[in-house]
């Protein structure tokens, strides 16, 4: 049996964010005027306006501390429009404009306790980000894919990915935006900028490009990569306390200890969207007497699962009011009749570790190397799919898949990358 992860989550919610880019940027373009101090006396920092009031600002970093912020009155303000790295593009702005929520870069001298005067504040509005966010998530479900590397040949700056029930070629250039998830790391603010090179025969890629006319060739304006475990098979053991769940897998036919950490994301697949899955893998229309009046078959759960609302994909990979869902035809399942739940899976009931109990059946994506010691800790974990696993065995169905990771858009404060899995 072949379970293949397709990665899309969220960009599954599907979602690539905004990764704040100024901080990247350099200290100073140029010294502020009348300024004789060197950059190497500077302090920068990067993160989340909490409170700003008259003449100071309160900023949590995205390293997670709290810093002190006095802001004189020559501080030099530049508004920076989200996406840009150019300060040349950046408009001047005043104190005033800095509102709870934006994203700054702060550079400036440091003073007692942690606190800074800054010299210079660089601005991205929040209500911007978030506007730029959404068509970025927006563009991840129209132009995303993902698979399984199955070859990289740097020499012609393609890649080979197995998605779903086909193969598809990845060319780049040098404008392709690469990321990659760092070991053992659930979230996507963790990750770095990459470069083709570092993706591997096995990693698993999301893509966000314009495809060929016949869906085999994808030209890839973004790839974000990661190393990761798929695991399927029924559970053994759920220790609430530790936080782990132990999957016998079905691959290898041998124990999987999974760590359940604050970033991973539970869900459940309800029986009724199940059979519709199963259904499609096969070639036909849901049994109707298998999924009327289906429940959760879990407490507390409803029993269909939350509607993405608007035009797109419900739950169960259908697409509503006639538009195509994201990565596949109309009323197919973000990418055809393999059945990738990674489209989906961002609108199904949530689940907490407690929920799970020995001898269920259930699909996992985890980070981490259990080789080095370091083990496993669950990004994705999907109960419910014993009908996906059961069709898998009997031939029909070549492959359902689960996202691996999230790329940002919940739970995180505003303008930053989402909280890890949603």
């Amino acid at each position: 049996m072949r379970i293949q992860s397709v990665f899309a989550r969220y960009i599954l919610a599907a979602a690539a964010v905004v990764v704040f880019p100024i901080a990247a940027l350099p200290v100073f373009a140029q010294a502020p005027a009348g300024s004789t101090a060197g950059a190497s006396a500077l302090q920068s920092s990067v993160g989340t306006v909490k409170t700003v009031g008259s003449g100071i600002l309160t900023l949590g970093t995205d390293k997670g501390d709290t810093v002190s912020v006095t802001l004189p009155g020559n501080v030099r303000v530049l508004q920076l429009a989200p996406g840009s790295t150019d300060l040349k593009t950046a408009q001047p702005a005043t104190v005033s404009d800095i509102t709870e929520g934006d994203r700054v870069l702060v550079s400036g001298h440091p003073g007692d306790n942690g606190a800074v005067t800054a010299l210079r504040v660089v601005l991205m509005k929040s209500g911007a980000i978030a506007q730029n966010n959404a068509s970025r998530q927006q563009d991840w479900q129209r132009r995303g894919s993902g698979g399984v590397v199955d070859a990289v040949d740097a020499s012609a700056h393609t890649l080979i990915v197995a998605a779903a029930t086909r193969k598809e070629t990845i060319t780049t250039t040098p404008s392709t935006i690469f990321r990659r998830y760092a070991p053992g790391s659930v979230r996507f603010e963790d990750a770095s900028v990459s470069k083709l090179e570092s993706i591997q025969p096995g990693d698993q890629v999301r893509v966000r490009g314009d495809k060929s006319a016949d869906g085999t060739t994808i030209a890839a304006d973004e790839i974000v990569s990661g190393a990761f475990r798929n695991v399927a098979g029924l559970v053994t053991k759920v220790d609430a306390g530790a936080k782990t769940v132990t999957v016998s897998d079905l691959a290898t036919k041998k124990p999987v200890t999974v760590a359940v950490s604050s970033e991973s994301d539970l869900r459940n697949l309800p029986p009724e969207i199940a059979a519709r899955f199963v259904a499609r893998a096969r070639g036909g229309a849901a049994d109707p007497g298998a999924t009327a009046g289906a429940g959760s078959g879990r407490p507390g759960n409803p029993g269909g699962a939350s509607s993405g609302g608007g035009t797109g994909e419900n739950a169960s990979g259908e697409t509503q009011r006639g538009a195509s869902g994201p990565g596949g035809r109309s009323g197919e399942a973000g990418g055809g009749r393999g059945g990738d739940l990674s489209q989906v899976i961002s609108r199904l009931p949530k689940t907490t570790i407690a929920d799970l109990k020995p001898g269920e059946a259930v699909m996992v994506v985890a980070s981490g190397d259990g080789a080095s010691g370091s083990g496993f800790t669950a990004v994705t974990l999907l109960s419910g799919v014993e009908p996906l696993l059961a069709a898998s065995s009997r031939g029909g169905a070549n492959s359902f898949s689960i996202s691996p990771w999230n790329l940002g858009g919940g739970g995180g404060e505003a303008g930053g990358e989402g909280g890890g899995p949603q």
